[in-house]
């Protein structure tokens, strides 16, 4: 180990981005147990670097305290360049206790109530989106080998760094929108999916940075083009690893616990919005006709709903159950995946307490409904601005008793800041910060 080597534990905040402090790596065998230090006021930063007005100003200290067995992960060095080594952390009191403003713990609690509850967990990947910037395309078209090829380096450096930390890559494509890439990884397990996602993310703006580029995963660049959204897959499956989302009987071939599942996130998908899709210019995104999610609807392979059953490898003979899943489109890497993880697996938690039934599943496009269908199914616009979708947050109260006290005073705080910074700017200045951050 040379003395140049360094280690760093980090976590994601609130604005999904990832901060942390670095130390010696010679050091880590001591700060394994020890942790570093950390501040409260931390968790109202803005995406920007600005800290909202908050509860604790100068006062308290906390720790970030890694998984030694789970959270651990390299940041491949190319060239002349360094690898580091980095654990994602829970955030902690000084005596070890959790913390109530802790994104991973919020997801790491869903998930053990969700457990303890009902026998189930999730198994889960988010599939991501993101703009590779300040690298030529060939011709800049959509799926195109030419420009696959063309940063072929790029891309296989990528995965080989993602393979290393063990990310698990599934596939990597030219997408739709002009400069934009997609990137999958294999489903895992409970809290590893989103640690994962928060790996995949910053891997992929390090590699792209060794290579002379950015990758941008802010939900569009250009209020006139393309987004880039967060679909969160996920599926049903008991303590010792058997499908529970599929039933061929069922709706959709869906299972009742399922779809219970669905129901509660679709009855709380308003409010879930401030926390899934959490930036002024998410909502750019978020509209009727752009394949995203503009209503709280329930759909087969309809990429329009708020939630929709993923596709399958059906050919006769294939095994369907460990198949099938559900997939959650109403998010963006504005948010934490710890924060999009959890606040789902309390929505749906919600729904299989109280045993309700399926919802109905949409045909065609939910926004060609008129305001009486829409009615008698059930199904709202989801929120059309960052204030509304705060405001649907508030008056939730489910949704807010999920929130810790200094989870709730922080969320709130740093929106109102980040708000306030941007309101003077029109939809392609705010797009631009977004993306220079993102």
């Amino acid at each position: 180990m040379s003395s140049r080597d360094l280690a760093i534990f980090l976590t994601n905040d609130l604005a999904g981005m990832t901060r942390g402090r670095g130390f010696p790596a010679r050091d880590l065998g001591h700060r394994m147990d020890a942790g570093v230090g950390w501040v409260p006021a931390n968790l109202a930063l803005t995406p920007f670097g600005d800290i909202g007005e908050n509860p604790f100003g100068p006062l308290g200290d906390l720790r970030l305290q890694p998984e030694p067995e789970s959270s651990g992960f390299r940041l491949t060095g190319f060239g002349e360049e360094h690898g580091l080594l980095a654990f994602l952390c829970d955030i902690v009191e000084t005596d070890g206790r959790p913390w109530g403003g802790c994104p991973r713990q919020f997801a790491k609690q869903a998930l053990a109530d969700l457990e303890r509850e009902t026998g189930l967990t999730l198994r889960a990947s988010f599939e991501q989106e993101f703009f590779l910037l300040g690298i030529d395309l060939a011709i800049n078209s959509a799926f195109t080998l030419i420009d696959f090829r063309g940063v072929q380096g790029f891309l296989g450096a990528l995965t080989e760094a993602l393979s290393a930390a063990g990310v698990e890559p599934e596939t990597i494509l030219r997408e739709y929108g002009p400069q934009q890439f997609e990137l999958t990884m294999k489903p895992s397990r409970g809290l590893v999916a989103a640690d994962r996602a928060i790996m995949l993310r910053e891997i992929t703006r390090d590699v792209a940075r060794q290579f002379g580029g950015r990758a941008s995963f802010a939900p569009i660049i250009d209020p006139a083009s393309v987004g880039s959204g967060v679909h969160l897959h996920f599926s049903l499956e008991t303590i010792d690893g058997r499908a529970a989302t599929h039933d061929p009987a069922g709706p959709g071939g869906i299972s009742a616990r399922a779809g219970s599942f669905v129901a509660g996130v679709l009855r709380h998908m308003p409010a879930l919005c401030a926390l899934s899709a959490p930036s002024l210019i998410s909502y750019l995104r978020l509209t009727p006709h752009r394949w995203s999610a503009a209503f709280n609807c329930f759909a087969y392979r309809n990429r329009e709903a708020g939630v929709r059953i993923a596709p399958v490898d059906d050919t006769p003979g294939r095994e369907i159950a460990r198949q099938t899943h559900l997939e959650f489109r109403a998010g963006d890497a504005t948010a934490s995946p710890y924060m999009q993880l959890g606040a789902l697996v309390r929505a749906g938690l919600e729904g299989l307490r109280e045993k309700l039934p399926a919802p109905p599943l949409v045909e065609g496009d939910p926004a060609d409904l008129s305001a009486a269908q829409l009615k008698k199914l059930g199904i709202r616009r989801l929120p059309e601005s960052l204030p509304a979708a705060l405001a649907e947050l508030e008056k939730d109260a489910t949704v807010m008793g999920w929130l810790p006290d200094p989870m709730q005073k922080s969320f709130f705080a740093m929106k109102r800041t980040e708000m306030a910074k941007l309101k003077d700017l029109d939809p392609a200045a705010q797009c631009a910060r977004y993306a220079a951050v993102y």
